[in-house]
């Protein structure tokens, strides 16, 4: 969200008390999934901006018609201002836009705005890779979401399979760079990766949404259900104590620490899909790490061995 607009937007709500998203649009020159996602982002945000529905609804800031931005709390204050704050690195405009801001506070919350607005910014390009950019997918099927609008999809599995399905868009997560959307379809609820979409088409039927969805609610049970996939194989090892930050760093929330030997060596558990999987990490460990059980991670650690030794046992 450029930081701009979302002054503007505050403004606008501070001089009219309450708006709808197609006015709020036709004033900034957005489109009305823009400017609804906007009001949305800063209630997320913990700014007191809340929708009401039904005729002549819109969006208000609590207190009433002429609440003005000196009714934030400083934590309000805070959370305001580390949303928008990395925006000001994209532009001059965005950094006018929030001194103005800093200006509309009280004098006793400055301070700690504008160390907010400097405390973070975001930089998602890794190391020897160009610029990220948002797929253009996401603003389509957010654009469904907001509207509640059904989507036809033309979809590949991970075996490339290729679907095609008419679904109810809930709600899009952005999981370390990977976007996913969590969807209604004739078999319940589905989460589709947006990479794999080949075609969206909107269509013009409404979209029905279950009225206790919560979009992070079903984003954790997601989550629950990946990672017990990813942990159906558990094995137990011996190691150093130093080095046990490292298997952390490899098998992350599936290390355990079970105990330590009167030798100075850590039980661990560990836990990955397959054996193959828990063997491919430790192989390179050597005699290092010693596999305690199961019995099928000792065989594919002692078959990888195996193989390295027929390749390389007599070249010199």
């Amino acid at each position: 969200m450029r930081a701009d607009r979302l002054v503007a937007t505050l403004l606008l709500m501070q001089s009219r008390g309450r708006v709808t998203a197609a006015e709020l649009a036709d004033e900034l020159e957005v489109s009305v999934a823009t400017a609804r996602r906007d009001l949305e982002a800063l209630s997320a945000a913990g700014i007191p901006v809340y929708p009401q529905a039904g005729r002549g609804g819109g969006w208000s800031l609590v207190g009433g018609a002429r609440t003005d931005l000196s009714g934030l709390s400083a934590t309000e204050a805070q959370a305001l201002f580390l949303l928008v704050g990395p925006a000001a690195a994209v532009s001059g405009e965005a950094k006018a836009a929030l001194r103005k801001l800093v200006r509309a506070l009280p004098q006793t919350f400055r301070a700690d705005a504008e160390a907010a607005a400097s405390a973070t910014m975001i930089d998602p390009t890794r190391w020897g890779e160009r610029d990220r950019r948002r797929p253009e997918m996401v603003d389509l099927l957010q654009a469904a979401v907001i509207r509640r609008r059904k989507v036809r999809l033309s979809y590949a599995n991970s075996a490339r399979e290729r679907t095609e399905r008419l679904i109810d868009p809930w709600g899009l997560v952005d999981k370390d760079d990977i976007w996913y959307l969590i969807a209604g379809t004739e078999r319940g609820q589905r989460t589709f990766r947006v990479d794999r979409i080949i075609e969206a088409e909107p269509t013009g039927q409404p979209a029905e949404r279950p009225d206790d969805f919560a979009l992070d609610t079903a984003w954790q049970q997601v989550v629950g259900e990946v990672e017990q996939r990813r942990s159906r194989t558990w094995a137990t090892v011996l190691i150093e104590a130093r080095f046990v930050p490292i298997l952390r760093t490899h098998f992350g929330r599936h290390c355990h620490t079970d105990g330590e030997l009167d030798d100075g060596r850590v039980r661990v558990r560990l836990a990955a899909p397959t054996p193959l999987d828990i063997a491919r990490n430790l192989a390179g460990w050597g005699a290092t790490v010693e596999v305690v059980e199961p019995r099928s991670v000792q065989a594919e650690l002692a078959r990888i061995g195996a193989e390295l030794t027929g390749r390389y046992a007599g070249e010199r």
